[in-house]
């Protein structure tokens, strides 16, 4: 297949870009800085000669976003919502001139478009979505992408939670501060992590690419989320760290602003289960927390 991934030089446009490449797929890459001949410039927000790889693409996977890792001040807020909804809106207007465009379009969401739930399990047919910053920017997204229906395109917008690997993303993170006796419960630690290893992530796009029947919006996460409590007990126990300091609601906040982010990160109760995917026969190859720690730590 020609696979292209837009905003692909990231953790998980790295992972996916070989992950593909070792299936003999063929992979280009649009990004801002492009390093090799494989990489092909564009700015994600207007139509350039990039749009003709497009052409006889069978699979189109767009990851572009501006990081939710930043304070939430006015400038960061607009420059996370203008990175998805223009980023998305410029791929379809290149869709549109295609004259054979991609047969599957993949956009990235986010599995925080759900209402924070410590009880409530989060499907794609019963998930509670509410009303707030980070879930507004997930509603607008998903509406952008599927506002035009082409007829010979099948659209998935995936809603993904933490992605765990040893190359990026939280769990190196994660390590560290456990290592440094700082890995206790976040908050009251009963936020539900909703989580997936990165060999999982890309198995899921792949088989949501061969899938045909799948469309819409599907959750990609492991099928056993776990409170945060338990995930930080189970990473200490795993590095064979004994204690792990608790931070309570009003620490993180201060730490927050320290270190340029927000605390809701930490504290949201993200609930997801991935039922499209289960019922349509995924395995998964890491679906508990106790099998990613095997293969990371």
């Amino acid at each position: 297949m020609k696979i292209i991934i837009a905003a692909g030089t990231g953790f998980l446009g790295n992972n996916l870009e070989q992950y593909f490449i070792n299936k003999n797929h063929k992979v280009k890459i649009l990004t801002r800085n492009p390093k090799s001949e494989n990489e092909i410039f564009w700015d994600a927000k207007t139509l350039g000669n990039w749009k003709t790889e497009l052409e006889n693409a069978d699979v189109l996977i767009n990851l572009a976003g501006k990081s939710v890792d930043c304070r939430y001040n006015e400038q960061n807020k607009k420059e996370i919502y203008n990175s998805r909804i223009y980023s998305t809106k410029v791929l379809q207007l290149a869709i549109d001139e295609c004259q054979n465009p991609p047969k599957t379009w993949l956009n990235a969401s986010s599995a925080t478009i759900y209402t924070h739930s410590e009880t409530h399990l989060n499907t794609e047919k019963n998930g509670i979505i509410g009303d707030d910053f980070s879930m507004n920017i997930c509603k607008s997204w998903e509406k952008k992408f599927f506002k035009t229906k082409n007829q010979d395109i099948r659209k998935v917008a995936m809603r993904t939670s933490i992605v765990l690997g040893k190359n990026g993303g939280a769990f190196p993170k994660f390590k560290q501060i456990s290592k440094l006796g700082l890995g206790g419960k976040q908050g009251r630690g009963n936020q539900m992590m909703s989580w997936i290893h990165i060999d999982d992530f890309c198995e899921a796009v792949n088989f949501i690419i061969e899938n045909e029947n799948i469309k819409g919006a599907v959750n990609i996460t492991s099928p056993k989320p776990l409170s945060n409590e338990k995930m930080m007990k189970q990473l200490r126990e795993k590095i064979k760290i004994p204690f792990g300091i608790p931070s309570p609601v009003w620490l993180l906040e201060i730490a927050a602003i320290f270190i340029k982010t927000e605390a809701e990160l930490m504290l949201k109760s993200r609930n997801v289960y991935p039922e499209i995917l289960i019922e349509n026969g995924f395995k998964f190859r890491y679906p508990l927390f106790d099998n990613v720690l095997e293969q990371l730590t």
